[in-house]
């Protein structure tokens, strides 16, 4: 059964203070999708809460320019503003045969007073979040050959930038997990050594 991932960063004081300058430089640390054959990327401006339709949702052709990006979301401040862009990222996918193709993903940055929709209260939420899509494309299968290999590309990818975050962002605690909130790293080690799966 596949499962949403995302990684969640918790900012200290003084990222948190400049969220959405942490935000810039997240962006700028993302490895966009640099093939010609892509879907349009899209910037979306949120109020209050997730539930709330956005105030703005522009589409952007690929590959990304972060300038353009940027500069609308600089139009919009408040503590209750959500900024979003989904975009692509190259991952290795198994459809008949390996490519490396265009994956979804998701970097959302949220204001304190924005309610993002998860169970903690406001002051506990995080305060950017990537969402890679679903957990298969980071997940071995035993029975697709070749996915060992190229699923380890995938993973190396995603830590890759999870390491370049933590250099280079004020974190003060991150958190890679699924949507269902299984550790990912626990559902990754089942997936390589399925005898070690508790029976």
């Amino acid at each position: 059964m596949t499962d949403q991932l995302f990684l969640s960063i918790w900012l200290d004081a003084t990222g948190r203070r400049n969220r959405l300058r942490q935000f810039d430089k997240l962006l700028r640390l993302f490895p966009f999708s640099q093939g010609a054959e892509q879907p349009q990327s899209t910037v979306s401006i949120f109020a209050v809460d997730s539930t709330e339709p956005p105030l703005l949702e522009r589409p952007i052709n690929g590959p990304v320019d972060l300038a353009e990006v940027t500069s609308i979301f600089s139009e919009y401040s408040g503590d209750d503003v959500a900024y979003e862009l989904e975009t692509w990222w190259d991952l290795w996918i198994f459809d008949d045969d390996w490519t490396l193709a265009p994956a979804r993903a998701v970097l959302s940055c949220f204001g304190p007073e924005f309610d993002n929709g998860t169970s903690e209260q406001k002051a506990g939420q995080e305060d950017l979040r990537i969402d890679f899509g679903v957990d298969s494309h980071y997940l071995p299968d035993l029975h697709i050959p070749g996915s060992s290999r190229l699923v380890e590309s995938n993973v190396k990818s995603l830590l890759r930038l999870v390491h370049e975050i933590d250099n280079n962002l004020a974190v003060a605690q991150r958190r890679l997990q699924t949507e269902s909130g299984e550790n990912f790293a626990d559902r990754l080690q089942s997936a390589i050594n399925p005898s070690a799966r508790v029976q």
